[in-house]
């Protein structure tokens, strides 16, 4: 019911602070019948479900009273309660005191139903009060996590799946009769909301097919019926069927789309507002809505605002509602027969009799004008509506049956002096279009949105509303399709004179074709024309359905051949170009297959740089800027960055990052960072000595510069040696300066994303810890945008890692901000938060803190997160919340269902998750009551069942939790049974000490079962056992000793009772 009463029901607007009402729509009414036939007969057919008590109850103010009812009532204070109680004692109905009626509130279908019922010819009212206080009953009835959305909800799967995940009762299990019962309830719960989800899709059908058949008024039609109306009306009572009418003051001034309501109102439909004033009545005051007409409240009288709340019903037509306010207006209407309803398509609407049978009697200015002046007026509209549609098809085009060839027969024959006809680039166009739909996969990677590739085409609606200089450039156009080479470039650079940087002019060249022909342009001999035509094209192509078009009609490839051309200058204009046009991955893929990454490339090899150049040396300098722009936006496709790899744009990137103009560096810098996602690429920026540039760089004074620079860094610090040469070459003070001066966002996450990989390295958190870096981090953990949080959170994680950090995080009250963070959605946080807080919670005073905000409940809940570096964050912080907290076995005790939620996260296929969890139901299993329920739980199948893993994290904390599991019952039995010894034996011939160090304790424990110990020698344990206990550690030495010890000792008493 939820989506239809949101969106298929017509509600008033709200007003001195009370909610909407229900209209009296045909729609509503029949919304309410259905919901009235649905109620009634429920509890007969679905017993179960109708006395479910509802989360919240349903109350709304009642037309009935206690008399009303045939069920006792018992009197409480103020109010009376119903004898049928819920489960809780709670009457399932109460009537309280409100004024002269009474409030009602309901707890179950089966006493909503028995309240219709006892309503009578009241069960429309009493439906229509319920649902105008209940707006989304599905969450009162089922609780809020039900609630209507506009958007896609997975509520039900969610819950499905957490039915699902119930236990099953199980023999002689006293606990299992209260879990039994919570499942039967919920499954009750599901069945309904399954019920009421498809009541609700049925109702929504029936409403829209009812809308559907409505009345949708437009202007248009409201104003034809105005105007009718006001022709025929004036002070001659006799002749005229009305004294006057006009709009309703001061909504009298018409809008661009023809109505009279303010934008606000128009969006509950209002169209217009009218004033009639009839002979025999008052003055009737109308609102045309889009529903149809209706009567409002008027003017007030001291404020001379509008009421405009409807009173009555619709109408379908003005006519209609005149005939029932007016008994002159019908008597007239029906004696002249000056009216018709005429049908078209699915409205209804008045119009004027063709024929002259008004009264005969009256005066020469109503005999013959109405029909004439009608006629003539009908005639005009005609003609212009038609016009102005000639228009707007002539003015707008679409590119798809341009790239066709779909032109008017004329301008396909016009031929241009010393230049090719449209004709062939349009076909270059369309093989160029071919050529791409064959190539049906493109496994490239883009950071760029693929929004601009679905981007839709946009058009100019209102041909009244454009400004002259659209019709100009147009015009301009034409003389570029039919002029000769003079008038060409006079045409383009009479168009350079507009602004090509507003989105009209931009539009105004591609809505009259004229993107084919300054494309066709580059295809002549004549540079001034080329020249000319990309200077245009460099503007226009920052528009996003303009580049789209370019690449559509096979502009880049012609650009891709400039940019051998040997005019400097135009190779300069096309590879800008290119940078502008290649920003989706359908250009940039273009540019490399028709060889544009090597020709770019090639361009970035210019003279060295000095403060003193010749013309020559700054035209030199400008083409490789360019070609650094193109490359720029072409290095967001992996492809592409692996063809200017094999270019050989390494070393010219790196000769160009010595330059000191910053609208040089910009895009090196940029193409360097979007490379540096590469493992080769940030091998070669460290060995070809780039980071001392970019740190150079990095203290300028040029925010975007600073921006670049420190993404690259952020990208290169993965690995060590990077790290080690930025804090070699002071990289690491000017990174801390900008996140405590700057405000702009997008340089402090760039900034903030550098110190955090630069903190992996513990020499580097030495210099931090000098910068008192983690109170700026701390500062920034609030109103920060979430690509910020993600970088400050991940830096304070690392940060963390070193014990004195974690004082200083909570010194800087850095704790309450964390945790609060943990309730956040976003992924890559989510990830960050939990590392720092897990940290931080090896501290006992930060755990202290951490605890008393229920951090550790928020920890827990992350568990249930459908992605899987949350599930292992989560898991691996709760390990040291554990260990550190106050009465750790009670705490992770109380949290529902947080045991079996932890032990199902052991049949995950991500070993990250696996080794995380094995390592926190290692800790849990410290406490004995928590090992009870685990193993309860089934913990024991399901390590047994990872133990075949060759992945040494995995098998360390795996035996750690084997090893802790085996002090309860007869758990090492089960492990056994299971087939778990043998594959444990195995680790020892890993390199890892720690595997060797955890499997030993394993092994100890499980030594002592008999059967475990004819496994483990039978699989050959004695040798690797005795060279473990010449460990170094003692706690290893003590496993190995105890595991051959039990060994022993069975077999002695193997040999003993042989003897006898």
């Amino acid at each position: 019911m939820g989506q239809t009463l949101s969106s298929a029901t017509h509600w008033t607007s709200a007003k001195e602070g009370e909610h909407g009402k229900l209209e009296f729509t045909p729609t509503n009414e029949l919304i309410l019948n259905k919901i009235i036939g649905f109620v009634e007969g429920f509890s007969s057919s679905q017993p179960d479900e109708s006395r479910l008590i509802f989360k919240q109850p349903m109350t709304w103010l009642t037309e009935l009273d206690p008399s009303d009812f045939s069920w006792r009532f018992s009197e409480r204070d103020d109010q009376y309660v119903s004898d049928a109680v819920g489960k809780n004692g709670h009457p399932l109905v109460t009537l309280k005191k409100k004024g002269t009626k009474y409030n009602i509130s309901v707890m179950s279908l089966e006493q909503m139903e028995n309240v219709i019922i006892k309503a009578g010819s009241k069960k429309m009212t009493e439906a229509r009060h319920c649902l105008e206080a209940n707006r989304d009953p599905v969450a009162l009835i089922l609780g809020e996590r039900f609630a209507t959305v506009a958007k896609s909800d997975d509520a039900i799967y969610r819950f499905t799946e957490e039915i699902m995940r119930k236990p099953v009762k199980r023999m002689n299990d006293d606990d299992a009769t209260g879990v039994d019962d919570d499942v039967e309830e919920k499954k009750i719960m599901l069945r309904l909301l399954l019920r009421l989800k498809d009541f609700d899709d049925k109702l929504m059908k029936e409403a829209v097919k009812t809308i559907s058949s409505e009345v949708k008024l437009s202007p248009p039609d409201v104003e034809r019926a105005f105007e009718l109306l006001k022709r025929f009306s004036g002070e001659k009572e006799d002749k005229h069927i009305l004294r006057e009418i006009s709009w309703t003051e001061p909504h009298n001034v018409t809008d661009k789309n023809g109505c009279h309501a303010p934008f606000w109102r128009q969006m509950y439909g209002d169209l217009s507002y009218i004033t009639v004033k009839p002979y025999d009545s008052e003055d009737v005051y109308i609102t045309a809505s889009t529903y149809g007409y209706f009567i409002n409240g008027g003017p007030n009288k001291t404020t001379n605002e509008l009421d405009f709340e409807k009173y009555g019903a619709y109408h379908k037509d003005i006519v209609t509602l005149l005939r029932e306010k007016s008994t002159h207006f019908a008597t007239i209407i029906e004696k002249q027969d000056v009216f018709k309803v005429k049908e078209s398509g699915q409205n209804d609407h008045v119009d004027l009799v063709s024929n002259d049978s008004f009264d005969g009697s009256r005066d020469d200015e109503y005999d013959r004008k109405p029909d004439k002046t009608h006629k003539q007026k009908t005639d005009d509209r005609s003609k212009l509506d038609k016009k102005k549609n000639q228009e707007k098809r002539k003015f707008e085009p679409s590119l798809k049956w341009k790239a066709l060839e779909v032109e008017e027969k004329g301008k396909k024959d016009e031929k241009h002096t010393r230049l090719k006809t449209p004709q062939k680039g349009l076909k270059g166009s369309q093989k160029f279009a071919l050529q791409s739909d064959r190539e049906s996969s493109f496994d490239e990677s883009s950071s760029e949105s693929d929004e601009e590739e679905e981007a839709m085409d946009r058009r100019l609606d209102a041909v009244s509303d454009l400004p002259s200089e659209y019709w100009q450039i147009q015009k301009l156009v034409k003389y570029l399709k039919g002029g000769n080479q003079t008038a060409t470039i006079i045409a383009l650079c009479s168009m350079r004179d507009f602004s090509l940087s507003q989105e009209t002019s931009q539009l105004a060249i591609r809505d009259v074709g004229g993107l084919e022909v300054l494309i066709n342009l580059l295809e002549t001999d004549e540079p001034k024309c080329k020249i000319g035509s990309l200077k245009i094209l460099k503007e226009i192509s920052k528009n996003v359905s303009i580049r789209r078009a370019i690449a559509d009609l096979g502009g880049l490839q012609i650009m891709v051949k400039i940019l051998r051309d040997p005019n400097k200058e135009l190779r300069a204009l096309a590879a800008e170009t290119i940078a502008n046009v290649a920003k989706f991955r359908r250009a940039c893929r273009a540019v490399r297959q028709h060889g544009g990454i090597k020709n770019l490339v090639a361009l970035l090899d210019c003279a060295p740089m000095g403060s003193i150049m010749t013309p020559a040396q700054q035209q030199d300098v400008e083409v490789a800027r360019c070609g650094a722009l193109a490359l720029w936006s072409c290095s967001k496709s992996e492809r592409n960055k692996l063809a200017m790899r094999h270019a050989g744009a390494i070393p010219l990137l790196a000769r160009l990052l010595k330059s000191t103009h910053y609208n040089m560096l910009i895009p090196v810098v940029g193409t360097l960072q979007e490379c540096a996602s590469e493992p080769s690429y940030r091998l070669a920026i460290r060995t070809e000595g780039m980071i001392e540039g970019l740190i150079r760089n990095l203290k300028s004074d040029n925010p975007e510069l600073q921006m670049h620079c420190a993404s690259a860094i952020f990208k290169c610090a993965e690995e060590k040696e990077t790290r080690d040469l930025i804090r070699k070459h002071g990289g690491l003070d000017p990174l801390v300066d900008i996140i405590e001066k700057t405000d702009n966002k997008d340089l402090l996450a760039a900034a903030t994303g550098a110190i955090w990989k630069c903190a992996v390295s513990p020499e580097n958190v030495v210099r931090f810890q000098a910068l008192k870096t983690i109170d700026l981090l701390v500062g920034l953990l609030n109103n920060q945008p979430e690509e910020v949080l993600v970088n400050v959170v991940g830096a304070l994680a690392e940060l963390a890692k070193d014990p004195a950090n974690r004082v200083t995080i909570r010194r800087a009250n850095g704790i309450p901000p964390l945790v609060n963070l943990l309730t956040g959605t976003n992924q890559a946080l989510l990830v960050n938060v939990t590392k720092a807080v897990g940290h931080c919670a090896k501290e006992p005073e930060s755990m202290a803190i951490i605890d008393k905000l229920d951090g550790v409940r928020l920890i827990w809940s992350l568990l249930k997160n459908q992605n899987q570096d949350v599930q292992a964050s989560a898991a691996w912080a709760i390990c040291p919340c554990i260990e550190n907290a106050k009465d750790a076995g009670e705490m992770v005790r109380s949290f529902v269902g947080g045991l079996e939620l932890i032990v199902g996260l052991l049949k995950s296929d991500n070993k990250e998750v696996q080794a995380s969890v094995c390592a926190a139901i290692a800790n849990i299993a410290n406490d004995e009551e928590n090992l009870a329920v685990i193993t309860d739980h089934g913990v024991v199948p399901l390590l047994s069942q990872l133990t075949p893993t060759t992945d040494d994290k995995l098998r360390r904390h795996l035996a750690e939790a084997i090893a802790r599991c085996c002090n309860w019952g007869k758990n090492r039995m089960t492990f056994g049974r299971e087939d778990a010894v043998r594959p444990l034996v195995k680790y020892f011939r890993s390199a890892n000490t720690d595997v060797h160090g955890s499997t030993a304790k394993a092994l100890h424990q499980l030594s002592r079962d008999p059967d475990n110990c004819i496994a483990m020698h039978e699989v050959g344990v004695v040798k690797p056992l005795l060279e473990l206990i010449g460990s170094d550690d003692h706690g290893l030495q003590e496993a190995s000793a105890g595991c051959l010890l039990n060994i022993r000792r069975l077999a002695l008493a193997n040999e003993k009772a042989q003897h006898k």
